[in-house]
């Protein structure tokens, strides 16, 4: 109980996380973003509303594709990823207490680092916990099955296809947009190795104590 419990504070605290990078990276912009923001931006650019509103829409309707085409890939914490991570970014955006662009560039890519940095470690914190894969990648793991493309080729195919659209409609492409995944990937991979790695830990020490000596 109390394991199941931490994972489920490590799987919020990454949401959190992923939401606060996003929000950080979006007040540096004109830099470029990951093709889903520069979507959810441009959306939120042409029709109003909110960055994070566009996000969970994106999101809700992805889950609603994934489960008519795989449901293997839908889970209690796809729902939680694409409810909650919009409105945390909307949430720390609303604060205005995070750092804005200046006239530095160097200053400026030390903000998008940042915030790529910290969406790389919450990913890599909420996934590790085992609840499932968020709307997009589950959207991406159901489309490399349906098509027999590798899971990185089907990655490079919908999010090609997502930057498109977002460039048709004016979200923010630029420089970073091309290697924000190069950054993130890796801290991503990490970040999930090392709270996997802690999380089997501790359920390998409970199940000892739980263990009835001879």
């Amino acid at each position: 109980m109390g394991l199941r419990f931490f994972r489920y504070f490590i799987f919020f605290l990454g949401l959190i996380l992923f939401g606060l990078g996003n929000a950080i990276a979006v007040n540096v912009k004109f830099l470029g973003l990951h093709p889903w923001e520069v979507l959810n931006v441009a959306m939120f650019q042409r029709f109003g509303m909110t960055i994070g509103t566009w996000n969970v829409i994106c999101g809700l309707i992805l889950v609603f594709i994934v489960f008519i085409i795989d449901k293997r890939y839908i889970s209690v914490g796809t729902f939680f990823n694409a409810l909650l991570i919009g409105p945390i970014m909307d949430f720390f955006l609303w604060l205005n207490i995070l750092p804005h662009a200046t006239e530095h560039l160097w200053l400026n890519l030390l903000i998008l680092l940042s915030g790529v940095t910290i969406t790389g470690i919450g990913g890599g914190m909420y996934v590790a916990c085992g609840f499932g894969a968020g709307p997009r990648d589950g959207f991406m793991l159901s489309v490399s099955d349906k098509t027999g493309l590798s899971v990185s080729r089907a990655r490079i195919v919908v999010e090609t296809l997502v930057l498109i659209i977002g460039f048709i409609l004016g979200g923010p492409v630029f420089v970073m947009t091309f290697i924000y995944t190069f950054i993130q990937s890796p801290v991503f991979q990490y970040s999930m190795k090392i709270i996997r790695t802690f999380i089997d830990s501790l359920d390998r020490k409970q199940k000892e104590q739980l263990e009835v000596p001879l």
